[in-house]
């Protein structure tokens, strides 16, 4: 085995004849092929088969022979094989590694320009959805540290105050939600043997007024956003009309298509993001005023049941105390 590895050593030689180092010119293009790393390996390739054309005296073959006899692409082969300017030195493309490198540098020049394009309505819009943003985080903080829709403890009070158990009733509730707490207020009041019904109703009127214009805070700004938004894209869009118009009556008999399609698209620009803005603001308004109509609606319902189960109670006992007199 090891006789015909040092034969097939030998014809290898043989056809590869005398190896004498690459000339000087070659030697100083690959190195500046690798400082650039633009063209990094487009120019190495280019080098090395300037420095194999220009020194007769290598010679190359087209194959060479492995110890277990089979044949192997040369460098030259594989170099004219690969497509120059695909393939970086660890075997990635190139052109993926540059649309990688510059994907932020191009975000920012296309918001730049998307910006410039259209003028001071779309800053305007801009900021629109910055405010109507932190309207939204602000609601939906609020409404997760209240929780006022949950009831659970409103059931077991209302549960409790049929019975006739009211200081259970009143402390099953958590009074830091608005309907447990205008709840509370009610079964507080009613209590009291010598409570007026009228002031009582009125001090609950006016603590539920109270807690339902703070969970109204602030929808009123989104309200307006979601119809300034659109009427400022039409604004916008008639505006940058105007400024096509004019460019074409500037430029006469020699108009330019180009002119007057850009014009147009640069002034829709401004509708479409009037839209964007708008239709989310709409409907995350609509939620949140859902919600508040809903919870208003529970604080109803529960202060009515603690009243009506009151009056029920009290007309039993007086039927019983009379039915006792009468006994």
């Amino acid at each position: 085995m090891s006789t015909e590895n040092s034969v097939n050593a030998a014809v290898t030689a043989q056809e590869m004849g005398p190896i004498t180092p690459a000339p000087v010119e070659a030697v100083t293009k690959i190195e500046e092929a690798v400082q650039s790393p633009a063209d990094s390996v487009a120019d190495v390739s280019a080098a090395v088969n300037s420095g194999i054309a220009n020194n007769p005296v290598v010679n190359v073959p087209a194959t060479s022979i492995n110890g277990d006899g089979s044949s192997v692409n040369t460098v030259s082969d594989a170099l004219a094989a690969t497509n120059p300017g695909q393939l970086s030195i660890d075997g990635s493309p190139v052109a993926e590694m540059a649309g990688a490198i510059d994907t932020p540098v191009d975000f920012i020049t296309k918001l730049q320009d998307f910006l410039t394009v259209g003028g001071p309505v779309v800053w305007i819009l801009m900021g629109f959805s910055v405010i109507a943003l932190c309207i939204v985080l602000v609601k939906m903080w609020q409404f997760a540290m209240l929780r006022p829709e949950s009831t659970g403890d409103v059931r077991k009070s209302l549960s409790a105050w049929r019975r006739g158990e009211n200081q259970e009733a009143i402390a099953a509730l958590k009074t830091r939600r608005p309907v447990s707490e205008v709840t509370a207020m009610a079964m507080h009041g009613l209590s009291r043997q010598s409570a007026d019904l009228t002031l009582l109703k009125e001090e609950l009127e006016r603590v539920a007024t109270n807690r339902m214009n703070q969970l109204r805070a602030f929808l009123r700004p989104l309200e307006v956003i979601a119809t300034l938004s659109p009427l400022l894209g039409l604004l916008g869009t008639v505006l940058g009309m105007i400024v096509a118009f004019q460019q074409m009556e500037a430029a006469g008999s020699q108009v330019d298509p180009s002119v007057l399609s850009g014009g147009i698209w640069q002034a829709l620009l401004t509708t479409a993001v009037g839209l964007i803005v708008a239709i989310p603001v709409v409907a995350i308004h609509t939620w949140l005023e859902r919600k508040v109509e809903r919870i208003s609606a529970l604080m109803n319902d529960s202060v009515t049941q603690v009243f009506t189960s009151h009056q029920s109670i009290s007309l039993s006992q007086a039927k019983a105390e009379e039915i006792k007199r009468a006994a």
